[in-house]
């Protein structure tokens, strides 16, 4: 190995010799999720008492990643930890409602533990609710840490910076795709394959809003590709599988591919797709 290539690693692994790895961010999520639901815990929790003392050696913990990090370290850390848990009521009541709503959203899950227990879509809106928190507190690198921990278990991929509402149920969940500037209102149902992104992947545009706004009680199929900051798709709307849009829809809109099948004499299939748009 050539003396410059070598040089290069060790400045690469002196940039920050304190930082918190990847994997002490994702241990802090995890013993959030499991102070707030029993499945995810990894000591019994059982008392008043035992639920206060592990909330403040989780201050602790968060304090600690965050002064290692040198890009919070102008922020205030402990003010930045007293802000976070002073909204994990708050977490808790979305993630509660999210779980409502995938539990009523899928005729196959017979309890609201089956869905805290072994579905990935509640996994990664967990992963989101606490890392949007952080986000919104201006936490660098932490947040996108959790989000990606979620993605590379679920295939489910949501930006922190993403808004999202209440009751949000994710349905079966790999490939979903959900960027920064999306908007998501409430009781917003999406399927496996969606993806929310931008019209332009240009890095002059990263201060601008570029992905869509999905307003409340909306169905969106698998495998439909909504883009671009101006588009809105209206309440109470069903977007089918396989679309692609890059305009508004009006609320009660029902976008769908029309498939019409011909069988020739040889036994061959020729596929015709349509699209019609409807209300």
């Amino acid at each position: 190995m050539n003396k410059e290539f070598i040089d290069q690693l060790v400045s690469e692994h002196s940039i920050c010799e304190t930082c918190p790895s990847p994997k002490e961010v994702a241990d802090f999520f995890i013993e959030v999720l499991g102070t707030l639901y029993l499945d995810f815990a990894t000591e019994e929790l059982k008392t008043s008492d035992a639920i206060r003392d592990k909330i403040e050696r989780l201050k602790v913990n968060l304090e600690d990643l965050l002064s290692r990090n040198p890009m919070n370290a102008i922020l205030g850390t402990k003010q930045i930890c007293t802000d976070f848990f002073a909204e994990l009521p708050k977490i808790y009541e979305m993630l509660n409602k999210d779980i409502m709503a995938i539990y009523e959203g899928d005729p196959a899950c017979n309890s609201r533990r089956e869905v805290i227990r072994s579905y990935p879509g509640f996994y990664a809106i967990a992963a989101y609710r606490v890392a949007n928190v952080l986000e919104r507190l201006k936490v660098e690198d932490l947040p996108r840490i959790i989000t990606e921990h979620a993605h590379s278990l679920t295939g489910v991929d949501i930006h922190p910076g993403a808004t999202i509402g209440h009751s949000f149920c994710i349905d079966h969940g790999t490939g979903i795709v959900i960027g920064e500037t999306t908007h998501i209102h409430d009781h917003v149902k999406i399927y496996q394959g969606v993806t929310l992104g931008a019209l332009s992947v240009q890095k002059s545009d990263a201060d601008n809003k570029r992905h869509p706004t999905i307003e409340s009680n909306v169905v969106l199929y698998a495998g439909s590709t909504i883009l671009g900051g101006e588009t809105v798709i209206g309440h109470d709307s069903v977007i089918g599988g396989n679309v692609w849009i890059t305009r508004s829809v009006p609320p009660h809109s029902k976008i769908y591919y029309q498939a019409k099948m011909n069988i020739n004499d040889k036994d061959d299939h020729d596929v015709m797709v349509f699209k019609e748009y409807a209300k």
